[in-house]
């Protein structure tokens, strides 16, 4: 093996593990992304609910 042999496999390697570090970044970040949508739904909803509840009573 000469050294060109040995420093295309190397690139090539770091290639690919930073290919699959940038798909696992992009897949947490848009998992997460859907999480914070989920919850900023549910906040919405109680809030809501709180906002009805104290107009009951003003009543």
């Amino acid at each position: 093996m000469n050294r060109t042999t040995v420093r295309t496999r190397c690139s090539a390697s770091l290639r690919t593990f930073a290919a699959l570090l940038l798909i696992a970044t992009f897949s947490l970040g848009l998992s997460g992304c859907n999480t914070m949508s989920g919850l900023g739904k549910d906040t919405q909803k109680a809030g809501e609910k709180v906002e009805k509840e104290a107009e009951r009573h003003i009543d």
